[in-house]
This record gives C-alpha cells, structure tokens and sequence, in this order.
C-alpha cells in the first residue's frame, strides 16, 4: 500500500514517468496481410539498385504495361526517415498497444499501421491508371540489407526487383549529377577540377588527369560493394523466388527480352507484341539527359548519358587501381570481369 502512495505521489508531483524508446516494430503477420489485402488487394512490388544504376530507366519501362503502375522515390525503406517513423516512438507505442484501446485486440497496430499507408498511397495512383499491379522504385545506396529485412517486415507478399550496374560507370554517373547539380558535397578540390574541365576536357580524355579525388572513389564504390552484396543475400534468404535482378547492361542489349522476363515475373497475364515498339521508343528517350543539359550544358555535354562503358574513356590508370583494390572482385562476381587483370 505504501508504494502505492509513493509512486501516485511521485506521479502527482513530477508527472507520468515517460518510456525512453519504443520496443521493436513486430513484422506483420500472414493473418493481417490476408485482413489487408481484403481493403488493398493490388499486387506489390518495390525496385532497389544503387543510385545511378538505371532503377528510373526500369520504373518508366516496367509502367508500359497495361497491368502495371509505378512510380517513384517514395522511400519507404531505402533512405530516412522511412516509412517506420511513422510508428517508431514509445509514444506512438503506448497509443498503439494501450490496453483500452479495444481496436487493437491486444497487439501492437503498428504494421497495420506503415503496411495501409503505403498501401493507400500506391494504390490511389494504380486505381486512377486502372491497374493491377503496382510497384514504388527507390535507390538504395546507403541502408543496404536493412532496406530489404524492413521491406520483408511490412511486405512479405510483394516481389523485389534489383537493378545492377558496372559499378564503374555508377561512378561516372554520379560523380557527374553531383558536378552538373553543384552538389553541396562538393570540396574545394572537387571544385577545381570542374573548373579546369570547363576550360579544356582533352586531358580527362587521355589518361592524363582524373575526374575524381580517391576519396570519392573509396566512397562510392564502397557503397556499391556493399549493396550489390548486402541486398542481393538478404533478398535471397528473405524473398526466395519472389526475388528478381537483372543487369543494367542486358537491359540496354536486349531490353524486351528483359522486360518479358520481368512483366512475367511480377505475374501479369499477357505480354502483347505490340509492346516490344512502346519498349524501344522509351529507351530512345532520356529525360535525365535533357534535364541535365538544361541545367550545367557545358559539364552535362561532356558524358553520354546511360551508355555502358563510359568508363574505360574517362578512368585513368590511378582509378582504375583504387577502385579494383575496393571492387574488383564484385566486378568478377557479377559477371562484369573474368579477373583482376583489366
């Protein structure tokens, strides 16, 4: 009795002790996703792949059909706060496992929560385009394997597409969006070297001068390492045959047939022919190009946008060594070199 008193005047006095962190977000269960999808019954799919590795490329390709809708940068799991945040505080917690709340039946609500909420908002887009299917694509440079197991926490029942790209055109792409766009991240260094490119692009051509600081590359390839690495295992295990990658490079040679290979997966029920003509006219458009020469035309113009290959003109023998050290045997693993000797 007495530490009753004691603690309703502690209460009275200093208030209700509040809880520092919130306990794991609990996965959803099937039950819920059978009770969910009987409200959002659209099949869903979420496209990961490094930044610069061609994911807008596939979101405009993978939309052609007439089943499928996606669209992109929602970043449910790939960059912060993440759709978890939604849920993610011991506050929202106590709301949503409060005992009085008789709604929640004695479970915690929160991935009913995330899971209705992205839900409604791709299904709001896929129900106006009269589709089926419909997918969010998101570049996934930094947050890796995490991306994949908080995906599988709230979306055990979608499908997973991975885009990957020779990591060394990745760094070509985004070392050049990071120049045209005057990224804040730029150092002084980094500066320089523009400016030296505006004034003659001969000896970035050559072997003579480098477009990059070897922290830049150390970076970017690190990142590129690990999530090729990361996400690839972690949908394996999680996903199984729900999972689905594909090279940016096959894409680019033989793209319906690629296209088919994905439309297939994500389980539509025919692939018209009349689709190959819609495929390869938006492979002959480049958005990105354009929005880049309007924006920096004179560094823009210098890079051929979303060709492979761009890198064997512009590494030089310093880059080429540094970026082996960090990715060559990830170069071997994906197929894009027999061995270290290139």
């Amino acid at each position: 009795m007495f530490s009753r008193f004691k603690s309703a005047a502690r209460i009275l006095i200093k208030g209700e002790t509040k809880k520092k962190g919130r306990n794991p977000i609990p996965a959803i269960t099937p039950e819920e996703v059978a009770e969910i999808k009987q409200f959002f019954p659209r099949e869903k799919f979420f496209i990961l792949g490094h930044a610069r590795s061609g994911t807008t490329l596939l979101m405009r390709l993978v939309r052609l059909h007439p089943e499928v809708h996606c669209n992109y940068q929602a970043h449910f799991f790939t960059r912060k706060p993440l759709l978890k945040s939604l849920v993610n505080s011991a506050e929202i917690e106590e709301w949503l496992t409060r005992k009085s709340n008789r709604w929640n039946h004695g479970r915690d609500l929160s991935p009913l929560v995330l899971r209705a909420a992205a839900d409604f908002i791709m299904e709001r887009e896929a129900a106006r385009e009269g589709k089926s299917i419909v997918g969010d694509k998101s570049p996934s440079s930094t947050i890796h394997a995490r991306a994949v197991q908080d995906a599988y926490s709230v979306y055990p029942d979608a499908k997973i597409v991975n885009i990957v790209r020779d990591g060394r055109d990745v760094l070509i792409s985004e070392r050049f969006r990071n120049f045209v766009e005057e990224s804040k991240f730029l150092t002084s260094e980094d500066k320089r070297i523009i400016e030296n490119l505006r004034k003659d692009q001969t000896p970035f051509t050559n072997g003579a001068r480098s477009i990059f600081t070897e922290t830049f590359i150390r970076d970017i390839a690190q990142r590129w390492v690990d999530d090729l690495s990361e996400i690839d295992a972690e949908a394996r295990r999680l996903y199984g045959r729900q999972y689905h990658s594909l090279r940016y490079e096959d894409l680019l040679e033989t793209p319906f047939a690629e296209m088919t290979k994905l439309w297939k997966f994500l389980g539509v029920k025919k692939i018209s022919r009349s689709l190959e003509k819609k495929v390869q006219a938006e492979m002959s458009s480049n958005p990105d190009e354009e929005w880049q020469a309007k924006r920096n035309e004179d560094i823009a113009s210098f890079l051929p946008k979303g060709q492979a290959g761009n890198w064997q003109r512009l590494f030089t023998v310093r880059d080429k060594s540094i970026f082996k050290e960090v990715a060559g045997e990830t170069l071997v693993e994906w197929g894009y070199e027999r061995d270290l000797d290139w």
